[in-house]
């Protein structure tokens, strides 16, 4: 069988290969096109990954000097299911929180509230106590499970509003239940006998948006599931469109490193999720640590290397650094943002064996969307790649709704059943995004006559800081909360190394003083770290506006960026 067109090998695998057929399937009053035969849900889909992984006997998890096989991950995870069950009184459609770095008991944690059928609320773990409040708040999570960080912030609102909080690791002294106690208090589990509907909901992850809250993004098992077997079809597409050497030596196990947060898709999903058909390893690593990247890439045989640019480009000086080939590598990926085009051709010459690759996609999509890799990529370091058949659809919208042509800028619409239920508590934001299962991201793009797609701006007022959305509105709103301030205008600045940062001008009131010093000490209590002002511009002379009598945000950073400390 000679090469096939992407049209083509879509249509075999998907009248040809049971685990890539699709059908049409209601869900929620529409027809979406989703696959037919994938399990329905996660605790299924854990169950039905056994064999990918090596019957169970295969080494699955690893953090520093802790192992995992297959077996030994599913069995810690039900002990916590019926932990969650037994102890804390947890029941299907409950919400319980994760406040933690990247810990092992993060994904089992993960897996083991999904498998009885709870909602799992991911906590960003650098968000301030009042950001965390917001989200317990908004979820109504009555148990957070938290490491000794978050619980450090944590601890006073749970005695507020009476949350029971289960301490792991260096929280096991700060809080009275642990998660070792409660794993330990269960022996020889079964699987939960609890029924779980593909659309029932299975997690709640936060996005920054246009408003100064942040937004919950609820997600359903089905979307989830359908974004993990749409990557897994990728491979064999690839095959069949570009057919490989026969006589070639057989691929190594898949090998990933998680590096980025696993409060984010980018971590869950395309990572955690997709390594149990694919019968991938996952190595984590606690925070982002470039050289000690490179060790545990070494060390461990990482294939797999998917992360933020500003994880690419330290990789790429780290391993000329150490003078390391990371030749274990045919795979580097990116996520979050887009790379800068010279970066994707420095990647290909300081890691050649390696496929490098670039994805697009929201926490909305289940991280689903577009994406491309290798030859194509480097012939288009520009693009964002293009649409992953088999379930997604695709529009460009102008401002009324309407479709526009071909090589025209409109907003990215996709439709699919990876799409999220909804924004949780929001249902006029809901409405604002979705019409007839079509979900408006707010981002501009074109598509080329060969399918290939370029974003070319966003219409939301988001700063992309190393991968992390950060709301314009969300710094502004911190900001105005100081008594000097009247009036303050927050956008992006261009960095190097982590692509945008934050910058602001403010407008103090009448006879009031500050400092930029004063205000980022004030910024520090009430908004994260990495949403801080790298630079802030202070006046007295009101902010100036647009035709509309909207703050001229476009204007205002043109302005300042003129007059930028380059020091």
């Amino acid at each position: 069988m000679g090469a096939m067109t992407l049209d083509q090998a879509v249509d075999h695998l998907t009248t040809t290969n049971p685990t890539f057929a699709v059908c049409d399937t209601k869900i929620r009053g529409v027809t979406y096109r989703a696959f037919a035969n994938v399990p329905p849900n996660l605790r299924a889909l854990m169950q039905a990954s056994r064999e990918a992984q090596g019957n169970g006997a295969a080494e699955y998890l690893v953090f520093q000097d802790e192992r995992w096989t297959y077996d030994e991950f599913c069995h810690e995870t039900k002990q916590m299911a019926q932990a969650l069950k037994q102890e804390l009184g947890v029941q299907a459609g409950d919400r319980v929180a994760i406040a933690m770095g990247n810990l092992p008991e993060l994904p089992i944690m993960m897996m083991a509230i999904a498998s009885i059928g709870g909602v799992v609320v991911f906590l960003n773990a650098w968000w301030t106590s009042e950001e965390l409040d917001y989200a317990l708040t908004d979820t109504g999570a009555q148990v957070v499970f938290a490491d000794g960080k978050r619980m450090e912030r944590l601890v006073t609102l749970a005695k507020i509003e009476q949350i029971q909080m289960v301490g792991v690791r260096d929280a096991s002294e700060i809080s009275d239940l642990t998660y070792t106690a409660l794993r330990d208090g269960v022996t020889d589990p079964p699987w939960p006998d609890v029924d779980i509907d593909p659309d029932q909901d299975f997690a709640v992850m936060y996005s920054s948006g246009t408003t100064s809250d942040p937004k919950g993004v609820v997600l359903t098992h089905r979307g989830a599931i359908n974004a993990v077997f749409t990557w897994a079809m990728q491979p064999a597409i690839i095959a069949l469109m570009d057919p490989p050497d026969p006589d070639a030596a057989p691929a190594p196990r898949p090998s990933a490193l998680v590096a980025t947060p696993l409060f984010h898709v980018t971590a869950t999903h395309p990572l955690l999720l997709l390594s149990f058909p694919a019968g991938a390893k996952l190595t984590l690593l606690y925070r982002w640590d470039v050289e000690e990247a490179v060790r545990v890439i070494e060390a461990e045989k990482i294939t797999r290397f998917l992360g933020v640019p500003t994880q690419s480009a330290d990789l790429i000086a780290a391993a000329a650094r150490m003078g390391v080939a990371l030749d274990t590598l045919d795979y580097v990926g990116s996520g979050g943002a887009k790379r800068p085009p010279i970066q994707v051709s420095e990647l290909a010459r300081q890691f050649p064996k390696a496929q490098i690759a670039t994805g697009w996609g929201m926490t909305e999509t289940n991280a689903n969307g577009i994406g491309m890799i290798g030859a194509e990529y480097l012939e288009r370091p520009e693009a964002a790649g293009r649409l992953y058949p088999p379930v997604q659809d695709l529009r460009f919208l102008d401002d009324d709704g309407r479709e526009v042509a071909p090589g025209e800028v409109g907003e990215i619409t996709v439709k699919s059943p990876c799409n999220m239920r909804c924004y949780l508590n929001k249902p006029d934001e809901t409405a604002e995004v979705f019409q007839d299962g079509w979900l408006r991201t707010g981002d501009l793009g074109r598509i080329d006559k060969d399918g290939y797609i370029t974003i070319v701006d966003r219409k939301k007022n988001i700063i992309i800081r190393g991968g992390e959305n950060i709301s314009c509105l969300d710094v502004e709103a911190a900001l105005h909360r100081h008594p000097a301030v009247a009036e303050a205008c927050v956008f992006s600045l261009p960095d190097d190394r982590l692509g945008e940062v934050v910058g602001a001008v403010v407008q103090l009131r009448p006879g009031a003083l500050a400092t930029q010093a004063e205000l980022i000490t004030f910024l520090e209590q009430h908004i994260a770290r990495f949403k801080l002002p790298a630079q802030i511009w202070i006046q007295t002379d009101p902010l100036p506006r647009a035709a509309t009598d909207k703050i001229d945000r476009r204007g205002i950073r043109a302005a300042c960026l003129t007059t930028r400390d380059i020091n």
